[in-house]
């Protein structure tokens, strides 16, 4: 297990004491491993071919002298002010095409020959350096990856982008739909990125250039990568993501590289049950270790506040190691931290760290990252261990580009909420204790029992054939209101809603209706129990499938609300409407009973509590402000983290967590 943070001895070049005593910290905190160097690159290379490494140097050989590690990061996310000032070039330019000044980080162009040519001749003299250092077990490849440039060169570079997509014109107006407003283009050179005072409107040209962009990005990626892999191949890159950040596609950057790393921030202690976001980042760390299927590692987490929330609230007692094992139970193999030393100056000085301005070790943070520190330690058996989940939520990032593109009334505007709409789905299993996947469409489903589809408003090439495929051998399939409306180019599929998932749904969405906040309607199942319903009010036909629920009110009252289809050997579910947590509460459970699907432990589970598992490991974590007693199975359990024996019930504490092994 990986335990330490961002590490920026630099910062204190002028008081070099400090890092010795940031050594005798870190065993304190039993932090084994310190990402070194994100935004170091003025100090490695202070003018244009001069460097000093001898810092580092110092650093990485102290780091391997604590008996620690470093993931050893390339200085791409922050350029220095000297290379701004003689490459103007390499200056981001914004939507509105107006060209960035020196300043703040992540604010390179992506396509400069000039910064590619500087960063892989940065990382290639710190490959060679430090490819035989005892420290190094990584890359920490920039920090970050985001934003996007419109300059003259990407602009170029999306054109040649666009004709190897679609090869001529003719085919890239048909899907842009040009004749629209007379948008069509007749030379290529007249394409270039939507603009805010420009081309918006088109929806096919603003997919297309999030696609380039996260294809721009991922080259620049493999650009940074390409000397690290060729000196040090054994040595494996990461990057950290950002949850469910829009700006790129994660599910397309995961493969390229060796292991997937995140950075989390909830804010917890706000207004905001707890459970409630608890449950939100236990569905963002399915998603980072469903891109590879593999363990991720948590690149940033805060040991204590951050500085940048409206609301900045300290971590109540327990909860700091809650959360971090929280990360570790749906599949991380470390809790790492921004930031080691808290800055003297500038927008972080006050973002929370291990160490604090006071300097020592005598303080709650410290203890707490400490008491993280010991509890990995007797965690080290369950690195590399996997969930096994037999559900799959779609979660698909074009998908959420294209729902936020359109244009409509309310459905297609503030209240789309494609993101939230997938939660509640996941809530239910995150309350009773049964693993997900988060997937994209393009993934393979055949592994699961239970695919969950919610507002597949996008359907790219072949994705319903293979959800029949899924139906037909057996599988059960759920989706509901705004599904299949829409080509990979945003072009409304002809036919009838839900495009080609019409046969395995067995129905027809003829239009939706939606609701203002204060408009009252219930979908009424066939046993007369009503739920309330909100924003949504899709008006189907079932064609081969049944109701099993219809519409309470107004002029589609008796209407079909939810339906079921047979197909083949399996099922599929069509929701209607957008339901509240006591809907999924009673509909689930016998579609759990009926696909055969496993708990992580048959027992009932109190409010607040979730229980996940990574094989024979299971992570039991009270998430509500009240005590809690689980009852266990016959089986007797090791308590890891208590090193004792426990069987029958369990008590929990507030903020709680506990790691159970069966006894054999």
């Amino acid at each position: 297990m990986l335990h330490g943070g961002d590490y920026n001895p630099d910062q204190w070049h002028r008081t070099p004491e400090i890092w010795d005593e940031d050594m005798r910290l870190m065993r304190l905190s039993k932090c084994n491993a310190m990402s070194v160097g994100i935004f170091s690159w003025t100090t490695t290379e202070p003018e244009d071919g001069v460097y000093d490494f001898g810092w580092l140097d110092t650093i990485m050989d102290k780091i391997a002298d604590n008996g620690a590690y470093a993931l050893l990061a390339t200085p791409s996310g922050a350029k220095p002010a000297w290379m701004a000032q003689k490459y103007p070039e390499i200056l981001r330019v914004q939507s509105n095409r107006v060209r960035d000044l020196q300043g703040a980080r992540h604010n390179h162009c992506y396509t400069s020959p000039v910064y590619r040519r500087k960063i892989t001749e940065m990382n290639a003299r710190l490959a060679e350096r430090y490819k035989n250092h005892p420290a190094l077990i990584m890359w920490h490849v920039s920090n970050e990856y985001g934003g996007e440039c419109h300059c003259p060169l990407c602009q170029q570079a999306f054109r040649e982008w666009l004709q190897k997509r679609y090869q001529n014109l003719d085919d890239l107006n048909e899907a842009y739909w040009t004749r629209f407003w007379s948008h069509t283009y007749t030379d290529w050179t007249q394409l270039e990125s939507p603009a805010p005072h420009g081309e918006n409107q088109v929806h096919g040209l603003t997919l297309d250039w999030k696609r380039f962009v996260t294809d721009q990005t991922i080259d620049f990626f493999k650009t940074e990568i390409a000397p690290l892999k060729e000196i040090t191949p054994d040595i494996p890159t990461t990057a950290n993501l950002m949850g469910t950040y829009t700006g790129l596609n994660y599910q397309k950057f995961a493969p390229h590289m060796d292991v997937v790393s995140w950075d989390a921030y909830p804010a917890w202690h706000n207004p905001r049950p707890t459970e409630e976001l608890a449950t939100h980042f236990s569905f963002l760390h399915d998603i980072n270790r469903s891109l590879k299927r593999q363990p991720f590692l948590l690149m940033e987490s805060a040991p204590s506040v951050v500085n940048w929330q409206p609301i900045n609230k300290l971590k109540r007692p327990g909860m700091h190691k809650l959360a971090s094992l929280q990360a570790v139970a749906h599949g991380s193999d470390s809790v790492q931290y921004f930031q080691w030393r808290k800055s003297r100056g500038c927008s972080e000085q006050h973002h929370g760290a291990v160490v604090d301005h006071v300097g020592h070790e005598n303080n709650r943070v410290f203890r707490d990252v400490a008491e993280v520190g010991a509890a990995l330690e007797k965690l080290e058996p369950v690195v590399g261990s996997m969930p096994q989940p037999e559900v799959a939520i779609i979660y698909d990032w074009e998908n959420r580009w294209l729902l936020d593109t359109i244009c409509g009334n309310r459905h297609m505007n503030s209240s789309r909420d494609y993101e939230g709409e997938c939660l509640r789905h996941y809530r239910y299993f995150w309350k009773n204790g049964i693993p997900v996947d988060i997937i994209s469409m393009d993934c393979d489903f055949a592994k699961y029992k239970l695919l969950i589809a919610p507002m597949l408003y996008m359907l790219r090439p072949g994705v319903s054939d293979r959800v029949e495929t899924f139906a037909q051998n057996g599988g059960t399939f759920i989706s509901g209101f705004l599904t299949g409306w829409s080509d990979e180019s945003g072009l409304c599929i002809l036919g009838g809603f839900p495009g080609g998932l019409r046969k395995v749904l067995g129905i027809w969405a003829e239009e939706i209706d939606t609701l203002y906040d204060d408009d009252i309607n219930h979908l009424l199942m066939h046993n007369g129990k009503t739920y309330p319903i909100s924003t949504f009010c899709e008006l189907i036909h079932c064609e081969t499938a049944k109701p099993l629920a219809t519409y309470q009110s107004d002029f589609y009252a008796g209407r079909p609300a939810l339906t079921c289809n047979d197909f083949g050997k399996g099922k599929a579910y069509y929701i209607a409407t957008r339901t509240g947590e006591d809907f999924f509460d009673d509909l689930y459970p016998d579609i759990i009973k009926d696909t055969n699907i496993h708990r992580n432990l048959e027992t009932k589970i109190p409010k607040g509590v979730t229980l996940q598992r990574r094989d024979d490991y299971l992570f039991i974590m009270n998430f509500s402000e009240e005590n809690k007693t689980l009852t266990l199975d016959e089986h007797e359990y090791t308590d890891l983290l208590e090193e004792k024996t426990v069987k029958g019930t369990l008590d929990l504490g507030i903020y709680d967590v506990k790691v159970l092994k069966k006894v054999p």
